[in-house]
């Protein structure tokens, strides 16, 4: 890689997904440097442009949309017109990758499943994205995000024991199952490179989610079956002790990972949590602990506890708001955020890619792209039309 080359410089990739698994997959390739080209109906194109998430929008299409498909081309075709399709088919045989996350069944029916792309070009990579697999009794299923959530004991495990399930903050299915997703197409590129030969990658939401919960799970398999006990106070993670949670202090909140209580005792001056000497006792005890550990913290401040726990190299950390956050010089230094700007001129502040190679950081200042914005230019320079 140059000075001026991105890694995936030179590959094409067609983005038949919507919503947000298969085109964060499809983002994170483009920051990488491959052309993205988003196949997209016309008029209308991805229902992503009018998923909302709050009622701010840039240009008529929702923010979410914006931040999810920046630095990708937008080719409009109606996949049931013969004309388009045809040409569709061209760029398929261009193309080094294919993303798609429709419902089983549906890619076959407008003829792009795998077996028919991989007729046109044998040598792409096709990824595939699904709720829950391409078989069993939930392949029909919608795969959205908080389903998947539900149904993966994700929910279940978070919040304290005694209150109803517990859904993240964010959709967390369909990020990790674009993460997977970019992992698979590009090891599958990899062996291109070395065999000539294409692949299939496929990805469901729900087998993303499981391998979030590894650890626990592998615990839980070997553990004779015996189900996960969530702690009844400040619970953060089943299967470990106190004091590991989240805390409220006089003015805020404080984070405690895994630590020694005896030593937590004495750097707090809480003399109550001295009698707790057995480790043992930490897990068994922890909702006890908790409770007690909840009540001193609560007569001091976060800055001064951090004074006692952070010189001793004690696991904690403040709770900060993304307000509070971003004005840390722990964050402004990573130069996270970057602005994007629309082919209309309409800009947004959005995150870059996280990935550094060579201490280079992958940024990019263009936006997501009108419905069809760039299809005569597609037509004319890759299919001489």
């Amino acid at each position: 890689m140059t000075a001026l080359n991105k890694p995936l410089e030179g590959l094409t990739v067609l983005d038949f997904s919507q919503f947000l698994s298969g085109p964060s997959a499809a983002l994170r390739l483009a920051d990488l440097g491959a052309r993205v080209i988003k196949i997209e109906r016309p008029g209308s194109g991805d229902i992503c442009r009018t998923l909302y998430i709050s009622n701010l929008e840039l240009d008529g299409d929702s923010t979410l949309f914006h931040s999810i498909n920046r630095n990708k081309q937008s080719y409009a075709a109606d996949l049931k017109n013969t004309d388009d399709m045809r040409k569709v088919t061209e760029l398929i045989r261009k193309a080094d990758v294919l993303i798609q996350n429709f419902r089983p069944g549906v890619a076959k029916r407008i003829g792009i499943d795998y077996e028919a792309v991989r007729g046109m070009n044998p040598s792409i990579v096709y990824g595939e994205i699904t709720g829950y697999g391409s078989e069993g009794p939930w392949r029909d299923k919608p795969g959205q995000d908080l389903l998947v959530q539900a149904r993966s004991g994700l929910a279940w495990l978070n919040g304290d024991d005694g209150q109803p399930p517990l859904p993240f903050g964010l959709s967390i299915s369909d990020m990790l199952a674009g993460a997977h997703l970019v992992q698979g197409i590009l090891a599958a590129l990899v062996r291109r490179g070395v065999t000539g030969r294409g692949a299939l990658v496929e990805v469901s939401l729900l087998e993303a989610i499981m391998d979030l919960q590894f650890e626990v799970l592998t615990t839980y398999l070997n553990d004779g079956g015996m189900p996960p006990k969530r702690s009844a106070y400040n619970n953060a993670n089943a299967y470990l002790g106190a004091p590991y949670g989240i805390y409220e202090t006089r003015d805020g909140y404080l984070a405690l990972a895994m630590g020694s209580i005896t030593k937590l005792s004495g750097l707090l001056g809480c003399e109550a949590l001295a009698v707790y000497q057995d480790p043992a006792e930490w897990f068994d005890k922890r909702d006890e602990i908790k409770r007690v550990l909840a009540d001193h913290l609560r007569t001091g401040t976060t800055a001064e506890w951090l004074s006692k726990l952070e010189p001793a190299d004690y696991w904690c950390a403040e709770v900060l708001t993304w307000d509070r956050l971003m004005k840390h010089d722990g964050f402004t230094v990573l130069n996270m955020v970057q602005e994007v700007v629309r082919g209309s001129g309409s800009a947004m502040k959005t995150t870059r890619c996280p990935i550094r190679i060579d201490g280079r950081l992958f940024t990019s200042p263009v936006g997501s792209p009108a419905v069809g914005e760039h299809t005569d230019v597609i037509n004319e320079v890759m299919l001489g039309e």
